[in-house]
């Protein structure tokens, strides 16, 4: 079984851990585009084949995908802030190494440690869920999520400017400056969380994840270039369904799991993760077409002819709107819930590509669809960590976030397997050089349209928030609402005290509640009088059990019909069992 030290926030958080945290998130969002000014010259700088080049930007990929389950897992285990600052670590590492190469290995193997930062994303979000007051926690969160498109959206335009006036390996000393600077601020000004959860790591779990991943994406970044039919890409789908199918079973078997697939499986977790692949193909989709179609010669007819920072000013005001849509969705939130405000950004979204179609003649056209499209993705993707953390136990945070994350970066990785077929199919050729058409870009955002129509059909499924008293309600409010509700929920679980020898209470004794299945429902820590206040997700039979240092372990059974229930937990009478 696994649980964790407490199930409440620790409400301790300066003020300065929620834009420090935002701040680690852009920064290494940054690496997803860091790259994408001088994607058409990696071959020439490299001096490789134009398909060997792009395992510069797949190498970050596939590293990405594979660090935020494991990360997040991780960070549950033995510490978020730990594993903050050492993915933060190795990020810069991976960008000093890049930045003193012009060779393609050495090259892939720095971008591939840059990759690894992807895990800084849920692992900030665990944070926030285990530090902050419940009124600062929605549009916190919403920051964190959102700062993947943010960082993604800024970066384009200031590596561009770089890499027309610079070196090119500038960029990667830029990206080694901020990775140090967001270690330091991490150090200052985020504390540690006490919650943790118990168990061992799974290492078969994570290799095995590890490697279907690998697997599976490799063939979506690649098959352009090997051919959708060949027997490598259809052979490494193969592979990879047979080997997740056979982690999965592995996973249901083991006693602490890398990830919960029964909790996944609850369909609050399994639509949420399922609609996150379809907003992250619908933000990529913005990050390829606009660009191009600003750098396109206007002797084409329909390109508009700006120069390479131009067109990243252009695109940057995707990620600034993303960002200040964070408060706005904590005002939504509050007021509908998280699923109500992922359905408004998915149409948000929707309208953005659908007006899009007709605003491709001139760069304001483009700013406008940035901004409409920047206010839907941040919407949307502010909602999804609100959706998961209010459906999984706080020990569950980190690795359920950085799943949720991995399927963004599927999002993404089909988005960019997609658009680049389309885009490569419908172009032109013009002395030897594919021409991307006006036909291929209004197809590309037709596919948008569609992914968003999917995730609005999902979105739909998703259960009705209900308000759990074991998890932390994602909403912003007043202190004074926030205060009647933590008294509400005091009223929906068991209360009582652990004592000792002599009927001495027991301070920071460890309460768990375990439900019938034997699963952990909610978990507490009693205060220096030894209370504790355990609040239940539904009526039924539980199980108290208690321990602490120098007294023998206690379970106590207890039954829950919808009223407070008191029961004192008595460690004076070591192994054995007492009925409330």
């Amino acid at each position: 079984m696994t649980d964790t030290t407490t199930d409440q926030p620790t409400r301790r958080a300066g003020g300065a851990v929620v834009p420090v945290l935002a701040f680690a998130g852009i920064v290494v969002a940054v690496m997803q585009t860091l790259l994408v000014p001088v994607i058409k010259d990696l071959p020439q700088l490299l001096d490789t084949a134009p398909s060997d080049a792009t395992w510069v930007l797949t190498s970050t990929l596939l590293s990405g995908a594979v660090a935020t389950p494991i990360m997040g897992r991780l960070g549950d285990l033995y510490g978020k802030r730990r594993m903050l600052v050492l993915s933060l670590a190795v990020m810069v590492v991976g960008a000093l190494v890049s930045a003193l190469t012009s060779q393609l290995l050495t090259m892939i193997v720095g971008r591939t440690l840059q990759g690894f930062a992807m895990g800084a994303i849920p692992l900030g979000i665990g944070l926030m869920r285990d530090m902050l007051p419940r009124e600062r926690l929605g549009s916190a969160m919403a920051l964190m999520s959102s700062s993947i498109g943010v960082g993604g959206g800024l970066a384009l335009p200031a590596a561009a400017l770089v890499a027309q006036h610079m070196d090119w390996h500038a960029l990667f000393y830029g990206a080694a400056g901020l990775g140090v600077l967001a270690i330091l601020l991490t150090l200052l000004a985020v504390p540690e969380s006490p919650m943790r959860a118990e168990g061992s790591f799974d290492l078969l779990g994570a290799l095995g994840l590890s490697t279907g991943l690998v697997l599976l994406l490799l063939p979506i970044t690649k098959g352009s270039d090997w051919g959708w039919s060949s027997g490598t890409t259809l052979g490494l789908f193969a592979t990879s369904v047979v080997v997740l199918l056979l982690w999965g079973l592995f996973e249901l078997r083991v006693q602490a799991p890398l990830v919960d697939l029964r909790t996944t499986a609850r369909p609050a977790v399994l639509f949420t993760n399922l609609a996150s692949i379809m907003v992250g193909v619908a933000f990529y989709v913005v990050s390829l077409v606009l660009p191009q179609l600003l750098q396109l010669p206007a002797a084409t007819g329909y390109g508009l002819g700006r120069s390479m920072v131009v067109a990243g000013l252009c695109v940057a005001p995707l990620g600034l709107t993303m960002m200040f849509t964070a408060p706005v969705y904590a005002r939504l939130s509050a007021r509908y819930g998280p699923k109500v405000t992922l359905i408004i950004g998915l149409l948000i979204i929707a309208v953005g590509y659908g007006g899009g179609l007709g605003l491709m003649d001139a760069a304001w056209q483009t700013i406008v669809t940035s901004v409409i499209l920047g206010a839907g993705i941040g919407l949307a993707y502010s909602s999804l960590p609100a959706l998961i953390v209010g459906a999984v136990p706080a020990s569950e945070t980190g690795a359920a976030n950085g799943l949720n994350t991995l399927m963004r970066s599927i999002g993404t990785s089909v988005s960019s397997a997609v658009i680049g077929m389309v885009l490569a199919n419908t172009a032109n050729d013009v002395g030897g050089v594919a021409i991307p058409t006006m036909h291929g870009f209004r197809v590309s955002f037709l596919i948008a349209t569609a992914a968003v129509a999917v995730g609005l059909l999902l979105a739909l499924f998703l259960p009705k928030a209900a308000r759990p008293a074991q998890h932390t309600q994602l909403r912003a409010s007043s202190e004074e609402d926030a205060a009647l509700e933590r008294a509400e929920e005091a009223l929906r679980g068991f209360r009582g005290r652990v004592l000792g020898a002599d009927g001495a209470p027991v301070a920071r004794a460890k309460v768990t509640l375990i439900d019938r299945r034997g699963r952990q429902a909610g978990a507490t820590v009693s205060g220096e009088d030894g209370g504790y206040t355990l609040a239940v997700p539904s009526q039924g039979a539980y199980v108290l059990a208690a321990r602490a240092s120098g007294h023998g372990p206690l379970a106590s059974s207890a039954s829950h019909s919808g009223e407070e229930r008191a029961v004192d937990l008595d460690l004076s009478l070591p192994g054995e069992s007492v009925s409330a």
